[in-house]
C-alpha cells in the first residue's frame, strides 16, 4: 500500500443522523483507528476526538437526565 493510500484509508467518513433535517446543525460522527471522532456540520473544521467507551458513557449519562440543568 502506498502512502496516498495509507491517507486516503485514514480519513474520516462523516455521518449525520437520519433525523437531521438538513439545516446544518447536527453533529456528524466518524470512526478512525478505533477512536470516535465527532464535529458539528456547520463548523467541521473543529474535531473532537475520544474512545468509544467514553463516548458510551456520555451518551448514557445524557439519556438518564444527568446534565438536564
Amino acid at each position: 500500500m502506498n502512502t496516498s493510500e495509507m491517507t486516503a484509508h485514514r480519513r474520516p467518513h462523516w455521518r449525520k443522523s437520519s433525523y437531521s433535517v438538513g439545516e446544518g446543525q447536527c453533529v456528524e460522527v466518524a470512526a478512525v483507528g478505533g477512536r470516535v471522532q465527532l464535529r458539528e456540520s456547520d463548523a467541521p473544521g473543529t474535531v473532537l476526538t475520544t474512545v468509544p467507551a467514553v463516548l458510551a458513557a456520555f451518551v448514557r449519562s445524557a439519556k438518564s437526565g444527568a446534565f438536564d440543568a
